[in-house]
């Protein structure tokens, strides 16, 4: 029987990586388990282990030791429960954007679905981001913003049980991040997905997370910090603005990354 509450498992995980100047360390002894449904962000320093920790999670990476577990079955490579938004779209530029979605619903359920059940699961997953009325449209000519959601849509629509987000909205600018968080807001409401996703954006983190895991400088990195939010779904942006639990959240997160992890911010100047 799955435990919900500890729905991914991470137990005394190591990452280590040779290099020319010998053995690096990126992550050490990290811990943590997810709740089924529950909106995750690592968040820290540039070369704190983010990416890394992700990508074990994502089965792209085997740790060095350690283990983890997904739905009670450890994790020793990619598969379809688990999908992956990177910030690069990674969109094949020949193929429309219906073409580039029902690629991923073909690999998935090709071998228990007719064609025209594919092409419904596609339809749906391009509806759910709003990007029905570009269905045929190629990448190179719709915007970046609707790039990242045709690549949103792909992963959904292999209705993955944890979706896996590495700073998927980092190359927008302000306003379609802005627009695009809050669609990922109304979308993980709607399918209830467990989400892990990187930042390195304090307010994105706040707005998104059920808790926050902030990770501490690399090398040989780890969580330093869990923070719960405690704010009620659905949320608001603007109404969060002047929200005492918001403030609260964000001020926990900026006083972690600037004042007890601050070494890394002086050792570059």
């Amino acid at each position: 029987m799955i435990n919900e509450s500890k729905y991914i498992e991470i137990h005394g995980v190591e990452q280590a990586f040779k290099t020319p100047k010998g053995r690096f360390v990126a992550l050490r002894d990290v811990n943590l388990n997810v709740a089924k449904g529950e909106f995750i962000t690592l968040i820290g320093h540039s070369g704190c282990g983010k990416s890394t920790l992700l990508n074990l999670i994502a089965g792209l990476t085997t740790p060095t030791e350690g283990s983890l577990l997904c739905a009670n079955k450890e994790i020793k490579g990619p598969g379809p429960e688990r999908a992956v938004v990177f910030q690069n779209h990674s969109l094949l530029p020949w193929l429309t954007c219906f073409e580039n979605v029902y690629l991923a619903v073909e690999r998935v359920f090709a071998a228990t679905e007719s064609k025209a059940q594919l092409r419904a699961r596609t339809d749906a997953a391009l509806a759910l981001v709003g990007l029905t009325p570009a269905a045929q449209k190629r990448p190179g000519e719709i915007s970046g913003g609707m790039k990242q959601r045709v690549g949103i849509a792909r992963a959904l629509s292999m209705e993955p049980k944890v979706l896996l987000m590495d700073e998927p909205f980092g190359a927008l600018d302000a306003l379609t991040r802005a627009k695009l968080q809050d669609e990922l807001l109304a979308i993980v409401q709607k399918t209830r997905s467990t989400v892990v996703m990187v930042t390195h954006d304090v307010d994105e983190a706040v707005l998104l997370s059920d808790r926050i895991v902030m990770l501490t400088n690399g090398p040989a990195a780890t969580i330093g910090d869990v923070l719960a939010v405690d704010i009620p779904r659905p949320r608001n942006r603007v109404e969060l603005a002047e929200d005492p639990a918001y403030v609260h959240a964000r001020k926990a997160v900026i006083d972690f990354l600037y004042t007890r992890q601050a070494h890394v911010e002086k050792a570059a100047a």
